[in-house]
């Protein structure tokens, strides 16, 4: 048999303080002066008790009988008294303080006792009662467990029905059911006809690179991603027909007499156009269910590109030829008309040189003036002897009279018009206008055949070319469908949309329960 530590019991008189069931007495304080208390309870006030400390020493010293006024002074009378309020043993007797009694009045039993045998058979032991508490756990416990479970199969019931069976459907489609689909990829890339000379500014700083045709290429792409290249498709490879194919499952075919609609979303799914900004590059990816089939669409959409950004800029090219042409046209005619005005003014007036023709009559009167003034000195010379000769005198004045006849005849054609009633100044005039009016329209032809040069580079520097940087060619291999990728895809879609939709049922009843 083990035995029990002895534990020293107290006995609570009437007026609350405990005594001593051995020494029957309270611990006694040995008196001391106020001022050392004082001291003594500053010295305690400044150890840096805790108020759990504090009060669990103002409880040892109500134990003990001690009447206290502060958990200091509690602290003090205890340590007054040889007693440590923080000692082990001082605190499991509060503990143990009220199974005193218990265990005073009535010993516990350590072993069982003998079952006392009686004359007849022997009695059954009475099995212990199970306590009421007890009881009520366990039922809570499986209560708990019932529920648990219940939740868990409801749990798994709604997972399986939202989330497994769809993922088990999609699963099986994708790997049995499923037509094997073949891709074409290629790249295209658009280009710009550098020019020889590099004009100046900030468009010259684009030359070359993808931020030149960038509009080009995003032209394109919407050109083959529309209803028209579509239509365009199937009137040249018959694109409706081969997604008709009976061959093909019931979720990818298309239907027999589908319409227009119908066809382009297929088609917007089976032909993927991308472009990439950065580096100026369309990618395509053509899916058939024939790798054949497949490579030939995709050479066809490269053949409407190509056409495509042709008529981009042919329009431009052809505005700006045709106007440098027109205003070089133009030019040419007014140039022969002013040719052809000269020449007849030349015929009529008989005459080719206007410089010429006027320095030459120039020369005549002045030749005729130098005869006039040496007739002059030659009659003032007979005239000043004394006695001249008539007829000599005679014959130098009307040598001198025809002088200046002919010269006034010369001045007067000049001015006035001759026998044909034009004045060589008139014609010298107007056949002067005309070769000016000629060498006018002849620099008109050089600028506008110079114009027109400048619109023919200008038209070359337009011209986009488009070239494949990735040719299409036929897949010896099913690139659709990624069955187990798709599975997966298919399990983490079902299961957010499981998710979503229960945390905004949980929070709806969340809102409608509070």
């Amino acid at each position: 048999m083990t035995t029990k530590p002895k534990v020293k019991k107290f006995r609570i008189r009437r007026g609350g303080r405990p005594v001593s069931k051995d020494a029957r007495e309270t611990p006694q304080v040995a008196p001391i002066s106020e001022a050392e208390r004082a001291a003594a309870l500053e010295a305690i006030g400044q150890e840096g008790l805790t108020g759990r400390q504090l009060r669990m020493a103002r409880r040892v010293a109500q134990k003990n009988g001690l009447t206290v006024e502060s958990d200091i002074d509690a602290i003090y009378q205890l340590r007054a008294a040889g007693i440590d309020p923080f000692q082990r043993n001082s605190v499991l007797e509060l503990v143990t303080g009220e199974e005193g009694k218990a265990t005073q009045e009535k010993p516990s039993v350590q072993l069982p006792e003998k079952i006392k045998k009686s004359g007849g058979a022997m009695s059954p032991a009475r099995p212990q009662p199970i306590s009421k508490q007890m009881a009520e756990v366990a039922v809570i416990q499986r209560d708990i467990a019932r529920r648990r479970r219940r939740k868990l199969f409801l749990l798994f019931t709604r997972l399986s029905f939202f989330v497994f069976l769809p993922t088990f459907m999609v699963g099986w489609y994708y790997f049995t059911m499923a037509t094997p689909m073949y891709a074409t990829k290629s790249e295209i890339v658009i280009q710009q006809a550098q020019s020889q000379q590099t004009a100046p500014g900030l468009s010259s700083l684009f030359q070359g690179t993808s931020i030149a045709t960038q509009q080009d290429s995003i032209a394109v792409q919407s050109y083959l991603a529309s209803r028209e290249a579509m239509l365009r498709l199937d009137a040249d490879h018959r694109f409706k027909e081969h997604f008709s194919n009976p061959a093909i499952d019931e979720i990818q075919r298309l239907p027999h007499r589908a319409t227009n609609e119908e066809a382009f979303d297929l088609y917007t799914n089976h032909v993927r156009i991308s472009y990439d900004p950065t580096e100026g590059i369309i990618r395509m990816e053509v899916i058939a269910a024939d790798p054949q089939k497949s490579t030939e669409f995709s050479e066809a959409l490269i053949s409407y590109a190509e056409e495509q950004v042709d008529q981009l800029t042919s329009r431009l090219r052809a505005d700006q030829m045709s106007g440098a042409r027109e205003s070089y046209e133009v030019a040419e005619r007014q140039r022969a008309e002013a040719l052809a005005e000269l020449l007849r003014i030349q015929q009529d007036f008989q005459q080719i040189d206007v410089a010429a023709e006027t320095s030459a009559q120039m020369a005549q009167i002045s030749s005729l003036e130098t005869e006039r003034q040496r007739l002059n000195l030659i009659l003032q010379s007979r005239l000043n002897v004394a006695r001249p000769s008539e007829l000599q005198v005679q014959s130098l004045r009307d040598q001198i009279a025809n002088i200046d006849e002919l010269a006034a005849q010369l001045r007067a054609e000049m001015t006035s018009g001759g026998g044909n009633g034009t004045s060589l100044a008139a014609r010298n005039t107007e056949l002067r206008t005309a070769e000016e009016d000629y060498a006018f329209r002849t620099v008109l032809v050089q600028q506008a055949l110079t114009q027109m040069e400048t619109a023919r580079i200008e038209a070359n520097r337009q011209v986009r070319y488009l070239s494949q940087s990735v040719r299409p060619i036929a897949p010896d291999q099913a690139t659709y469908p990624r069955a187990f990728e798709n599975t997966i895809l298919a399990f983490l879609i079902f299961s957010g949309v499981y998710l979503m939709i229960s945390l905004t049922a949980a929070i709806l009843r969340e809102q409608v329960s509070s």
